[in-house]
């Protein structure tokens, strides 16, 4: 016996064999669907008995192994069943001496056999016999399970008789001798009347009892003839049998102790003792190992030593082993089978046994010293195939005793085998599949998800090995897309222990497969129904980072704030809720706070990083996303050997609206195309995934008539669209002509463009930008592809005084501004201010002539299409940097009275700050050339100002503000009035301007310059008098005088008194008031103002007589009633004019 079966257990002693085999033609498909109903029955209980029938079916099995049936009878072929197909009559003969030669073949120890005859119908299928079935098809034979029970059991009687006769031979000491195949030579000539020649044969013979009890399911008696079959072969040295026996023993202590086999299969095999008796006995004891006894009397054996009733054999020995001893048996057994170099497969057998009970036992370390010695069993000449299956058992065991990585050993060592030199076809499929099956011993797994979680486990220089072999077993299975996939795997969990060669080896390799047989992310389905999963490459190259990145500043959408509230305060009834912002708080760390737009090219950075030791090229990488449609738009990339941390940028076009959720992203290197899951990256850092896209909106492209900006606004900490730049003198106006195109899919439907001045500290007068939007909105809708222009007025007008107090006390020079009349001596002239200071020199050039910048940003808020409609909107931010150059400036502003009381002249002393000579002019006045760094006085009569006529502050506005804000806006408002109406300019060559005066008028020259709030005005002889005119009337007449109290104030005033004093001025500094006799008053020289309202006016009359020529003034004395009352009034309220009859000045005397 040369083929081990490998398959054998100990419970297989209890089984009979049956072989199934095929006669004549029969489909093979149609044969193992019969044999497989054949082998159903695999146990049949015995009728009118408790025993059961086990047994054992093969379709294959070799005559030679057959001759070991008196060895051990559960090798030994008892029945035959033959399936064949028969179409007609006159096949029948030639099928039925078919099946006499099949039973030829295993006649000899056939206790039964049967044909089961499909497709022949007629009068000979009609025919009732025992040993021959007839159907008509494979299909229809309903009652085959029922022919192979009755099969069984007629083996059944058969093998019972055999144990009859067997176990009560009565022919003295004739025993036969039962010999294996092998010691028939041997013992040719021995003496057979000798003791010992006697004991060899009751000792074989009781040990074939044995077996027959075994397999009649008699367990007890079978026990008892093992344990006498022991003592008799031992003391003949007939070691081979004597292993037989203690592996009989063995058997049946297994099969008692264990009833759910040691296979491995859930047989649910019952323990059959011989008689009832024993049984009940021993039902309490079946589960204690080594509990049952039985002892054998020395006395109770006949002559020949085989009893006929075991009942009686009641005695000294134990007959069930216990598990240890089981082992220790199994032991010596196989001790003794490696004896005899013809006894290799018996031993081989019974190592395979006893590791499967070790198993059972979990005793690996027993188990593994069984298999070692199983691999060094010698069975002669073995073919490959026979090795191959000799190595996939072994691997098979050592996989059950939990040895993974010897079980993996000898897997791969069986795929190797497939592929010998010596093998004219290699079975690389084969190869292939039993290398599949040593992954899991070497700690692989060809899934990267699983094999990637925790740190490295197993062996990598093994790994590699077995991963090179199945690329290489794919290849030479003609299948080019599994070496694809291995070679990936391999790159993608061995990178790291590969060395820089062995990168380069793999990636070549990789490249060359990849031009035949691209990779992808498809499952890969082998024909046995595995499945690989797809492998990503996500370390070529590797990805430390992903950040989604926001829209440009001209491309980001906002939502209305109105709409915003409204859509908040609609989700919840209130102002805040604790648990919703608890329920949102997972969604808020992974949704992006800024939006992306329907239709606008979107944004993606990863930081990568190359860790191959060679350049690697990309060809295509983009991103991976669900929630809305999306346009990726890849991307190529090479990046240098070993590269630091290198940003890319991957771009796409998100086509709806809706939640985008940014997966991953998709690669392309050496020909395998990779998708890489953000959620099977964990080292991959993110601030969020989730992005709102709202739907389109139009998109703005500005450009403008300025040249663009060399540098951005310092102050300002928003982002610019575009920003421009330009240089004007103070006060100069350039305009900015802005061209806003629609470059977008959608209408522009609205347009609203602000302004705002940065953080600046120079001090600006008037409106720096100032534009009209009527003529651009009313182009609206603005179409794809059109474009609107917008003038703005940029308008520069800052103080250039430097902080200084450049203002002294406005009679720091002797120049009047007390109001004194024209004429008078103590008017002097006026001196010009270049005497006083050399503004010329270089000192002050460089106070004056620094450059000062104004910047500011415009703002440009439109939307339109179906993010309009949703409440968004998008703007542009214009940043205009104007770099001023001080052109002129007033260095003192003081002011004198005029010739009437309602006017006053200003005097500026006017600075020209620029290295060009240029031309000052004002209203109603003549123009005056100043050279470059020149000061002069510039004298303006100007008409005084009624500052009440300004628009008043709200009076909320007034509540809740800063008063000294307040007074800051008044005074400006006041000076801005002024400015406007001196309307000062400059020019210099090609350039104008406006010099403001704004900068430099204090609270003083305000004062002088305001129009009092009390307007008096007299009339003589019907005639206006005010300090320039002079009234003339005759001696003798009565000369009306009527004084007119014109209240502009915003409160009541008064009463008031006036008198009326008459005098001379003789022009040397002495006045006569002593002119009784020349002057006299018609009525009283008194007048009585009662209360006067606010724009209400009250009206006096009189009248004087003058008795001589002469001039004469009349000076008017003013008593404020009312200042008892605590309405005490400024004196600048009560300037009354001047009255000069004939040449006489009249001065007006304030208390």
């Amino acid at each position: 016996m040369s083929i081990p079966d490998y398959m054998q257990c100990a419970e297989d002693h209890q089984t009979v064999l049956v072989v199934v085999q095929p006669v004549g033609i029969v489909p093979e498909d149609e044969f193992f669907r019969i044999y497989k109903r054949i082998t159903s029955v695999a146990q049949v209980s015995i009728r009118d008995s408790q025993r059961n029938l086990y047994i054992r079916y093969r379709h294959h099995y070799l005559p030679e192994n057959n001759e070991w049936g008196d060895f051990q009878t559960h090798r030994k072929v008892v029945g035959l069943i033959s399936v064949t197909t028969c179409r007609s009559a006159k096949e029948w003969p030639q099928t039925s001496d078919r099946f006499h030669c099949q039973k030829d073949v295993f006649g000899a120890t056939l206790y039964d056999s049967r044909l089961l005859v499909f497709g022949l119908q007629g009068e000979i299928a009609e025919q009732q016999r025992t040993d021959v079935a007839f159907y008509p098809s494979y299909d229809v034979c309903p009652d085959v399970e029922k022919r192979v029970e009755d099969f069984v059991e007629s083996i059944f009687i058969v093998l019972e008789t055999k144990r009859l006769d067997r176990a009560t031979d009565k022919s003295g000491d004739k025993i036969p001798l039962l010999c294996v195949p092998f010691e028939k030579k041997d013992f040719v000539g021995l003496d057979t009347d000798s003791r010992h020649y006697k004991k060899r044969c009751q000792g074989r013979m009781r040990k074939h009892v044995g077996d027959l009890c075994l397999q009649a399911g008699m367990l007890q008696d079978a026990l008892v003839h093992y344990h006498m079959a022991v003592e008799l072969l031992r003391s003949v040295n007939d070691f081979l049998w004597l292993g037989a026996a203690l592996e009989g023993l063995c058997s049946a202590s297994v099969i008692f102790h264990y009833p759910g086999g040691t296979a491995g299969k859930a047989s649910g095999r019952e323990p059959s003792l011989a008689h009832g008796q024993g049984q009940a006995a021993d039902a309490g004891k079946r589960h204690r190992p080594g509990a049952q006894e039985v002892l054998i009397d020395a006395g109770a054996l006949t002559a020949n030593g085989i009893s006929a009733d075991t009942s009686s054999e009641i005695g000294r020995a134990k007959n069930c082993l216990g598990p240890e001893d089981i082992i220790e048996k199994y032991k010596e057994a196989i001790s003794y089978y490696g004896k005899y170099k013809n006894a290799g497969v018996i031993e081989l057998e019974a190592c395979v046994k006893a590791v499967r009970v070790l198993a059972i036992q979990k005793r690996a370390m027993e188990a593994s010293e069984f298999l070692q010695n199983a691999v060094y069993i010698n069975l002669g000449q073995l073919s490959e195939e026979e090795k191959i299956q000799r190595y996939s058992i072994l691997s098979e065991l050592y996989h059950l005793i939990g040895f993974h990585r010897k079980s993996a050993f000898f897997k791969r060592v069986a795929a190797m085998q497939c592929v010998a030199p010596t093998i004219p076809e290699p079975g690389w499929r084969a190869c292939y599949k039993l290398l599949l099956e040593t992954l899991s011993g070497y700690s692989l797994c060809l899934d990267p998800k699983d094999f990637s979680k925790g740190s490295h486990r197993g062996w990598a220089a093994v790994q590699v090995r077995l991963l090179h072999e199945l690329v290489y077993a794919s290849r030479r299975m003609g299948n080019p897309g599994l070496s694809v996939r291995h070679l990936s795997f391999l790159l993608q969990t061995m990178l790291d222990l590969l060395s820089d060669k062995e990168k380069k080896e793999v990636t070549q390799s990789l490249e060359n497969y990849t031009s035949k047989c691209p990779g992808g992310m498809e499952v890969l389905t082998l024909p046995d129904g595995l499945k690989l999963p797809p492998v990503p490459l996500s370390k070529l190259p590797i990805v430390r980072s992903v950040k989604l990145l926001d829209l440009p500043v001209s491309l980001r959408p906002h939502k209305q704030k109105g709409l915003l509230e409204n859509n908040m305060s609609s989700k919840s009834p209130f102002i805040y809720s604790p648990i919703i912002m608890h329920t949102r708080g997972e969604e808020r760390t992974k949704k992006i706070e800024f939006r992306w737009v329907q239709g606008d090219v979107c944004e993606v950075q990863l930081m990568v990083y190359n860790p191959m030791p060679f350049e690697l090229r990309v060809e295509h990488m983009g991103l991976l996303t669900s929630g809305v449609e999306f346009e990726a738009l890849p991307a190529a990339l090479s990046l240098p050997a070993e590269s630091g941390l290198y940003p890319v940028t991957l771009v796409g076009v998100p086509r709806t609206a809706g939640n985008i959720n940014v997966n991953g992203y998709h690669t392309s290197v050496f020909g395998v195309t990779s998708d890489c899951l953000l959620d099977g990256l964990p080292s991959v850092r993110t601030s969020g995934c989730v992005v709102e896209v709202i739907p389109s909106l139009p998109r703005l492209q500005l450009s403008t008539s300025l040249p663009r900006s060399a540098h951005p606004l310092r102050p300002s900490k928003e982002e610019l669209s575009s920003s421009v730049s330009v240089q004007l003198f103070n006060g100069e106006t350039q305009q900015l002509i802005i061209t806003l195109e629609n470059i977008g899919s959608e209408d522009l439907e609205t347009l609203e463009v602000t302004s705002k001045a940065c953080n600046t500290k120079e001090k600006l007068f008037g409106e720096f930008l100032s534009w009209d939007l009527e003529e651009a909105v009313s182009q609206l809708p603005l179409k794809p592809g059109q474009s609107v222009t917008l003038t703005v007025n940029v308008k520069v007008r800052l103080d250039f005084s430097g902080g200084e107090n450049l203002l002294q006390d406005l009679n720091d020079d002797g120049i009047s501004v007390t109001g004194l009349p024209i004429s008078s001596p103590l008017r002097q002239v006026l001196k010009p201010r270049a005497e006083t200071k050399p503004l010329g020199s270089e000192s002050s050039k460089t106070d004056y002539n620094h450059v000062k910048t104004l910047e500011a940003v415009m703002t440009f808020k439109y939307s339109g299409g179906a993010g309009k409609v949703e409440g968004y909107y998008r703007d542009l931010s214009l940043g205009v940097h104007v770099d001023v150059e001080p052109s002129v400036f007033f260095t003192k502003v003081s002011t004198l009275p005029a010739t009437r009381t309602r006017q006053c002249h200003l005097l500026l002393d006017v600075f020209n700050s620029t290295e060009h000579e240029l031309m000052v002019s004002a209203n109603n006045n003549q123009d005056l050339v100043l050279h470059p760094s020149e000061c002069q006085r510039m004298a303006i009569q100007v008409a005084k100002f009624d500052f009440h006529t300004l628009p008043q502050p709200d009076q909320e506005a007034v509540r809740y503000t800063n008063p000294k804000l307040l007074e800051e806006e008044r005074l400006h408002t006041q000076a801005s009035m002024i400015s406007s109406t001196l309307g000062i300019t400059w020019n210099i060559i090609s350039f104008d301007g406006e010099a403001s005066v704004e900068g430099v008028l204090n609270q003083l020259v305000l004062e002088h310059l305001q129009l009092a709030p009390l307007q008096w005005d007299v009339v003589v002889n019907g005639k206006p008098c005010d300090c320039d005119i002079i009234a003339d009337c005759k001696v003798g007449d009565a000369v009306p005088l009527e004084v007119k109290l014109t209240n502009r104030s915003m409160n009541a005033v008064g009463p008031f008194a006036l008198t009326v004093v008459p005098f001379q001025d003789y022009q040397n500094g002495v006045q006569n008031y002593d002119l009784q006799d020349a002057v006299t008053f018609i009525g009283s020289n008194t007048f009585y103002i009662d209360m006067v309202k606010p724009t209400e006016n009250s009206v006096c009359m009189g009248a004087l007589l003058f008795l001589y020529t002469g001039d004469f003034y009349l000076n008017i004395k003013f008593q404020d009633d009312s200042a008892g009352q605590g309405k005490e009034l400024p004196p600048s309220w009560f300037g009354l004019p001047s009255v000069h009859i004939k040449y006489l000045v009249l001065n007006i005397i304030k208390y």
